[in-house]
């Protein structure tokens, strides 16, 4: 709560974002990939209720005008979509200033780490109601910025007990969670959460996330300042991107990846 993002440009931006998913679907193919699942995602046997558009680095005003011109996106849209992606990208920068300080740092986190904007369709029908829309996973990255559906709630996290918990949707509130890139890098003072989305109702849902991934090419590793005889490193240096090839290849996506970049597996 009480986020510098206008509840205006939220608006403007969710009302964009449904004429964009409803768009057809050679034109929403346009939407190609700069890193694997980047670009458009379209429904598939496993998943036939969910699709997504993506633009990758949206902190760049280029990489947007891409994504804009792939899929002719007239000029009123366009500055709706920049509007919100760099107003995503100042808050992030914020929070990563707090997260530093929390731990007795001062960092800019986030700035020129890569970013991915994920827009989310969930087309529920009454034959999907009590399946699982999305798998119990971690965000791969850093930290997450969701603007969630504002009427059809479906997203659940892990709590400590390892029960799920209803998150209900709530109007002009963003909702932030940490990944594993968060748990390496705070050399595991942070937690990366586990959640899911189900299918509560037959109605349409749709989120806009903002992933904060993990520099572009340094190595993600805890700050020395972190990492004492008490606490001693966790995890051994690696990259984002080797991390997410990692990640992929294992097929496993709760966080299990971790144990193969532990220094003491």
């Amino acid at each position: 709560m009480n986020h510098k993002i206008s509840l205006t440009l939220m608006s403007e931006m969710k009302k964009v974002v449904r004429e964009l998913l409803d768009l057809s679907i050679d034109i929403k193919k346009r939407n190609t990939e700069v890193i694997p699942n980047s670009g458009y995602v379209a429904p598939t046997e496993f998943s036939r209720f969910f699709e997504g558009l993506g633009i990758y680095d949206f902190g760049s005003p280029h990489s947007v005008d891409v994504f804009c011109s792939q899929l002719d996106i007239p000029p009123h849209q366009r500055e709706i979509i920049l509007m919100y992606t760099q107003a995503i990208h100042d808050l992030a920068i914020d929070l990563g200033r707090m997260l530093a300080k929390s731990v007795g740092l001062a960092s800019d986190l986030f700035k020129g780490w890569s970013c991915h904007l994920r827009i989310n369709k969930y087309n529920f029908t009454p034959q999907t109601v009590g399946s699982t829309a999305l798998r119990m996973h971690t965000d791969s990255g850093f930290l997450t910025i969701l603007q969630d559906d504002e009427n059809v709630s479906g997203l659940e996290f892990v709590d400590k007990s390892g029960a799920f918990v209803s998150i209900d949707p709530w109007p002009g509130t963003l909702l932030v969670n940490l990944g594993n890139i968060a748990k390496v890098w705070s050399n595991g003072r942070f937690c990366n959460v586990k959640h899911r989305v189900q299918c509560k109702e037959a109605s349409i849902r749709v989120s806009i996330a903002s992933f904060f991934l993990g520099p572009k090419e340094v190595e993600v590793e805890a700050p020395p300042e972190l990492v004492d005889s008490e606490n001693p490193r966790q995890f051994v240096p690696f990259t984002y991107e080797d991390y997410r090839k990692l990640r992929l290849s294992i097929n496993l996506h709760a966080g299990e990846a971790l144990q193969f970049v532990r220094t003491h597996p």
